[in-house]
């Protein structure tokens, strides 16, 4: 994330610590608000780790990719593989 990203998600959030303010104005210290500004603070915290990252971690490479072609085998299972697992509603084709 890219510091003016940083600083427009910092600035949303003060927008909606205003926004949060307002209802504790108008509503007390109910529990509804006293959740949304728990959020707001724990936005605030989980921003500034942004500051501190040196960079982005690179994307991972998916396990397979969209044209890979992943071979199934048709072979049965080994049934002691099963043992003990919860077989509701499975059909059995003895």
């Amino acid at each position: 994330m890219s510091m003016t990203e940083v600083a427009a998600l910092q600035r949303a959030i003060g927008q909606v610590k205003q926004c949060v303010g307002e209802l504790r104005a108008q509503y007390g210290d109910i529990p509804a608000v006293r959740r949304l500004v728990n959020d707001v603070e724990r936005l605030d915290i989980d921003t500034a780790d942004f500051r501190t990252e040196p960079e982005a971690p690179s994307p991972r490479k998916p396990a397979v990719s969209e044209h890979e072609v992943v071979v199934v085998p048709d072979t049965p299972y080994d049934r002691e593989m099963w043992r003990g697992a919860d077989d509701e509603y499975v059909r059995h084709d003895d």
